[in-house]
């Protein structure tokens, strides 16, 4: 079947599913591979739950005339995506970045939504599946998309920019995220600033802060809507973020300088896309991070930054010298394994260490792998996370600390709480 045949069913509903636990009425079913899942053979059941189509790959045993065969379904579904991205029309804003992608994305949506129909993307579903089922999931009577595009290898972001075809771009920073798939730093930079290039060749704008010499390095030659402190200013972290911005005051729920950035990109896109200021601030104002995403959790008389959703090099440091900034007498930082940092791993670990114990806090607990086999002083390490339960170190904690618990996702340093 032809896209264009193909787009003439989805166009009847614009709901396009992969996962029959989930089927809505009327929507296409794309039967997608994985290495633990055929979505092929549920290709009946999606359409005995409501589904009207379903797209497969593979030849099934079926009478079923509504059952579409194609010769690879996650292509089908990218090529639908970026047919529909053309037959909509409309400003598409994407973004990525090593640090801070959802809770920018998150922000700039609540923005933009006071005064367009938006969508964007749901959760992290930023990668090759993610970026075509958000496109997707728009509408005729959408106004504005946002896209976040993640990335761990070289190329990525193209193939992602490909598919979505934004006129608007932005990145967030350069970071140390995922070293082992870019294989360096520079790599990094490249792979990120592919976002840069696409929108540079379709003449469109890009969002920058101009305070961060890498993006105005990155972004030469391409048209450009700026950002610094002298525009949108940082009053206060302690421990959460307040601006200003054209004399109005925005008290986040956002902790750390680092959401600083994340605060301002959405106010500027905000203001380019012309929403009331006196609109950004209650957006802004009332967002408030989920996912143990910098969240702030008081317990007893405890006050915990949760921060265990994602690490790296670079969002580790910028988590540490914020908390060290805070105005508290006791501190404990609780650290976890950063992933993907290949060669790099206990290079890049070690450094963390060695910043974690140089500030004055009480304690610095260091856990997994990666950690418990660095040299330093002054610091609990532990292998794993139930060697840091089974120690229950954690029971001397007094009163009236605040705890930073920040480590990548698999570290899974959430259930911490439930033994505070």
């Amino acid at each position: 079947m032809e896209i264009e045949q193909l787009y003439n069913l989805y166009s009847q509903s614009f709901l396009i599913d992969t996962d029959t636990r989930k089927i809505r009425k009327g929507s296409i079913f794309f039967a997608l591979k994985g290495e633990n899942f055929n979505g092929n053979l549920f290709a009946e059941e999606a359409i005995a739950k409501g589904a009207s189509y379903a797209v497969i790959d593979e030849i099934i045993e079926t009478n079923n005339t509504n059952i579409i065969k194609v010769k690879n379904s996650l292509e089908t579904l990218q090529k639908l995506a970026n047919y529909h991205r053309r037959k909509l029309g409309i400003p598409i804003i994407s973004l990525t970045g090593s640090n801070g992608k959802t809770t920018t994305k998150e922000l700039i949506n609540a923005v933009l939504s006071t005064k367009y129909n938006t969508v964007a993307t749901q959760g992290n579903l930023n990668n090759h599946i993610g970026v075509p089922l958000t496109i997707l999931s728009m509408t005729p009577k959408t106004d504005i998309g946002v896209v976040e595009m993640g990335a761990n290898h070289m190329g990525e972001i193209k193939f992602l920019c490909n598919i979505a075809e934004p006129n608007y771009g932005y990145i967030t920073n350069f970071g140390k995220a995922h070293l082992e798939g870019f294989g360096s730093f520079e790599n990094i930079i490249k792979g990120k600033s592919e976002l840069y290039n696409f929108i540079k060749k379709d003449n469109g704008i890009v969002f920058v802060n101009s305070d961060d010499k890498l993006q105005n390095k990155q972004s030469e030659g391409i048209k450009k809507v700026s950002y610094n402190q002298k525009i949108i200013a940082l009053e206060e972290v302690n421990p959460y973020v307040k601006v200003t911005f054209k004399n109005i005051t925005i008290s986040s729920n956002l902790i750390g300088k680092y959401n600083f950035t994340n605060i301002a990109a959405a106010i500027t896109i905000g203001d380019y896309f012309n929403v009331d200021p006196i609109d950004i601030r209650t957006a802004i104002e009332n967002y408030i991070p989920t996912n143990n995403r910098s969240q702030i959790v008081l317990k007893n008389s405890n006050k915990i930054i949760l921060d265990a959703y994602n690490a790296n090099p670079s969002s580790m440091k910028e988590a540490l010298e914020n908390f060290n900034l805070l105005k508290s007498k006791n501190k404990i930082a609780i650290l976890g394994d950063m992933f993907e940092l290949g060669k790099e791993s206990l290079k890049e670990h070690q450094e963390i260490a060695l910043l974690a114990t140089s500030f004055n806090f009480n304690k610095v607990y260091l856990i997994g792998k990666a950690f418990s086999t660095v040299t330093v002083k002054n610091a609990f390490q532990f292998e794993s996370f139930e060697a840091f339960k089974k120690s229950q170190n954690y029971i001397n904690i007094n009163n009236n600390t605040s705890i930073l618990i920040k480590g990548s996702r698999g570290m899974a340093l959430e259930r911490i709480l439930d033994l505070l």
